[in-house]
């Protein structure tokens, strides 16, 4: 089923110098919980840690803006991103961001969460893909490497905020975007 979500949501036509990649993320908590995380596109920092702050501008809807306040220590402090797609039905967030002091330029991102038996229990499957630009100076391979390692430690952060969640026996609000 992996091989199926990742080309019916996660391919992308590569133009220029950019690299793209896909990730995987096994959660043990079910898919209302991951997915009432992942889509508070106005609460990002409930689950990825880098975020100190967000604001949104305007209503919550396709074609919003969000300005994403980053933590110290990586090499941004503020990221502006527009909502570019949202659907509750077949659990699927879009994000571009459109500006920002940082060299993530045309990053665009995809996470679709999907619901998986783990171990006879509900689960979630999380894919999480972008494309982004290679800056100059950059090769493809740093440049993914870097992303990567944003989005596992994002999945990770997810997994455990939604298993602790679980455990808890709450899923959250799932009516708002």
């Amino acid at each position: 089923m992996e091989s199926q979500y990742i080309w019916r949501h996660h391919t992308y036509e590569l133009q220029g110098n950019q690299c793209t990649s896909t990730l995987v993320k096994h959660i043990r908590a079910p898919v209302d919980i991951v997915w009432s995380l992942v889509r508070s596109f106005d609460q990002p920092q409930r689950y990825k840690p880098f975020v100190s702050r967000c604001i949104v501008y305007g209503d919550l809807e396709i074609g919003s803006l969000r300005e994403v306040n980053v933590k110290s220590g990586l090499p941004a402090t503020m990221s502006t991103e527009r909502l570019e797609r949202l659907d509750d039905e077949e659990h699927i967030l879009g994000i571009k961001i459109i500006d920002g002091d940082h060299r993530l330029k045309n990053y665009s991102s995809i996470i679709t969460v999907h619901p998986e038996l783990i171990d006879g229990r509900p689960g979630t499957l999380v894919i999480e893909s972008f494309v982004v630009d290679v800056p100059d100076g950059n090769t493809k391979d740093d440049t993914c490497y870097f992303v990567k390692a944003l989005i596992n430690c994002n999945l990770k952060s997810l997994a455990d905020v939604s298993e602790r969640m679980a455990m808890q026996g709450r899923a959250g609000p799932t009516n708002r975007v």
